[in-house]
């Protein structure tokens, strides 16, 4: 793992660490907001993936003064390769199942992004870098809301496949 980073350094991994993260949602997003089967989380995946991508163009400016550039390292790496795994196995193979697989993945990488948009608004306090503050309070709060939606989406998904109701069927 090397020396642990600290004051710009940290700031610029954490900058190229959160682009890198917000890359990996903005990809699988626009792979499931086409492929996936059911209509109302496919919707719901299309409207998080208009803000997506509207945060990673913040954050890639944001970042760019600091030298990040989203440089993937040790947990967007994993997160990123995860995320191929389950939507190349759903895209290809097509079963409930899969789909469901890669949605609660999707999930968990919003989730862990919007941890991360605490640490940056805990940054932005302690630099007072105001456009960062503003920012990171706004990625929050839509990550927080989309990852509402998508958590009763898949649990809606779930129910849907334990019952034998397949979205897929209909």
């Amino acid at each position: 793992m090397g020396e642990p980073k600290v004051g710009d350094e940290f700031i610029t991994h954490e900058y190229d660490e959160a682009i890198a993260v917000q890359q990996c949602i903005v990809e699988a997003e626009t792979t499931l907001s086409t492929k996936h089967p059911v209509a109302s989380s496919k919707n719901a995946i299309k409207a998080a993936l208009t803000e997506d991508q509207d945060f990673l163009k913040q954050l890639k400016t944001l970042g760019k003064p600091h030298g990040a550039t989203g440089k993937i390292e040790d947990v967007a790496e994993g997160l990123k390769s995860l995320m191929e795994e389950v939507l190349e196995t759903a895209t290809t193979e097509g079963a409930d199942s899969d789909y469901y697989e890669a949605h609660a993945v999707l999930l968990n990488i919003k989730r862990k992004q919007m941890d991360s948009a605490g640490g940056m608004l805990e940054i932005a306090r302690a630099t007072k870098d105001t456009e960062l503050k503003s920012a990171a309070t706004a990625f929050a709060k839509s990550q927080k809301t989309s990852c509402r939606v998508l958590a009763d989406e898949l649990a809606g998904y779930a129910a849907k496949i334990a019952t034998g109701s397949s979205p897929s069927a209909a």
